[in-house]
């Protein structure tokens, strides 16, 4: 970690204050904003909040070991990059950032259908460590052609995303003048200008843009993205169109945005590999539960019969081993990456990963874990214990 870094930027929320000086005012609505009044936004960190641990000292000098297997594969750390959409309007070349750090320090880093770099692009950037997440698209042939694209261009998993039936109205958005493609006005202007770091990057590389679905739009329809992913990839998924991407997809397929303990065994009984507990990061329904809450009862209901990830309000290490202790698979986080390059750019993906990495390291020598396994057994809350 660099000690410069370090002493200016000790924690994901010292990169949010400076992402949030740096982007302008409508990138910075779109990356931290919910939906509605946002009250699940921080129901997701008043629950991680409530997790309490009990530390168990005298246990020598040790080096906690975080190494996690997960669908075969052998990561570095027990986290790894959640799907983001349309990235390059916090910083551009934000994917390539993020999956060459990620291949780097040998994490997952995760790719949205809707992102704005191609999987031609990120996949070799990612060295393996690279996962696609798709929105299910209504047509069978551009669905085809997304999945066989993802695994031309090295992707191993697949996460299919449940929770996005339709857009949600995220008024804070509407209020900041967020569109798709932005638009150029004069309040648009001003905010851009008065961010110059943001706006030359920006000059230089490009206006962000849904580079992957570019291909299946004519040119002169570029414009119409919106209106394209509202009718192409809203309100498809069901358990029958699940079956037919199990059957074209030939690697780990996991279900993102479970709350249910019911749909989750039926992910397990559909033959799929894995669910990624999240409500969106509190962006798509606002009366959802913390996902960090539905963790222990999905768990308990599914076991070791599939993998079982947490997604949605991780801030810290601490986050990490909360998440892991009550149950957790593997941990994926969104917007502490997406803070991170908005803050620092190139160095953004790297800092961000230590960050988490040195917390979580060090939060596990206070409770005297040398192991992931051992976390649970510091739980207070005997409520909160994985039932075995």
């Amino acid at each position: 970690m660099s000690h410069a870094l370090h002493i200016k930027y000790p924690a994901i929320a010292d990169l949010a204050r400076q992402a949030k000086r740096r982007i302008p005012h409508f990138a910075w609505e779109y990356l931290d904003s919910g939906t509605g009044i946002e009250d699940c936004v921080p129901r997701n960190r008043d629950a991680f909040s409530k997790v309490l641990m009990t530390p168990e000292f005298m246990k020598g000098s040790f080096e906690p070991n975080v190494r996690t297997r997960l669908l075969g594969v052998e990561y570095d750390q027990p986290f790894g990059v959640a799907p983001v959409g349309f990235t390059g309007l916090m910083w551009p070349e934000a994917e390539k950032i993020l999956a060459s750090a990620c291949a780097k320090h040998r994490i997952p880093y995760s790719l949205s259908t809707v992102a704005t770099e191609t999987p031609e692009t990120v996949g070799p950037l990612s060295n393996g460590m690279g996962w696609f997440q798709l929105y299910p698209p209504h047509r069978k042939a551009l669905r085809q052609d997304l999945l066989k694209r993802a695994k031309d261009s090295g992707f191993t998993t697949l996460i299919v995303t449940a929770d996005v039936p339709t857009g949600s109205r995220r008024e804070r958005q509407t209020r900041a003048g967020v569109t798709v493609p932005p638009k150029k006005d004069l309040r648009m202007i001003y905010h851009a200008a008065i961010r110059p770091f943001w706006t030359m990057a920006t000059l230089r590389y490009g206006e962000p843009s849904f580079r992957t679905l570019e291909k299946y739009l004519d040119a002169k329809d570029i414009q119409n993205m919106t209106a394209f992913m509202a009718k192409e990839l809203a309100g498809t998924l069901d358990w029958d169109y699940l079956k037919a991407v199990r059957e074209e997809w030939d690697g780990p397929i996991l279900l993102k945005g479970i709350l249910s303990v019911e749909q989750a065994i039926q992910a397990q009984q559909a033959g799929l590999d894995g669910v990624i507990v999240s409500n969106h990061g509190g962006r798509q329904f606002d009366a959802a539960p913390a996902s960090i809450d539905m963790l222990p009862l999905i768990k308990a209901a599914v076991g070791d019969q599939m993998s079982v990830l947490l997604d949605s309000g991780v801030r810290s290490g601490l986050d990490i081993a909360r998440a892991i202790a009550l149950g957790a698979d593997f941990v994926l986080m969104g917007r502490p990456f997406i803070y991170g390059v908005a803050a620092l750019g190139e160095a953004g993906g790297d800092h961000t990963i230590e960050i988490l990495s040195e917390d979580l390291r060090n939060n596990m020598i206070q409770l005297g874990c040398r192991n992931l396994s051992e976390l649970s057994s510091r739980l207070i809350n005997t409520k909160q214990t994985i039932h075995k």
